[in-house]
């Protein structure tokens, strides 16, 4: 098990196989939201040194900025946001 607090790698699937998109993470959900932002939509990470697939939905939501956002960044940005489906162990 990883120490606490630990980075953790998380290689994306597609089609039950293992692509060149690797993920960190401390947790599965923050490597989840990084492949929504990148425009995945159906994520299957699998967690490195585990025999655990981590399955997860995301989509990109366009939204307005926050007020304290500097002033390059334009009025409307792009969020990520993932649902956890399950766990499947190998």
């Amino acid at each position: 098990m990883a120490r606490a607090g630990a980075m953790r790698y998380f290689v994306l699937q597609e089609n039950n196989r293992d692509t060149s998109h690797v993920f960190t993470g401390r947790q599965p959900r923050q490597a989840a939201l990084k492949a929504a932002t990148r425009g995945f939509t159906s994520i299957t990470l699998r967690e490195r040194g585990t025999k655990k697939l981590h399955i997860f939905e995301g989509k990109r939501v366009k939204t307005s900025a926050p007020s304290n956002a500097p002033d390059w960044m334009p009025d409307e940005i792009w969020r990520a946001q993932v649902r956890k489906k399950g766990i499947r162990h190998l």
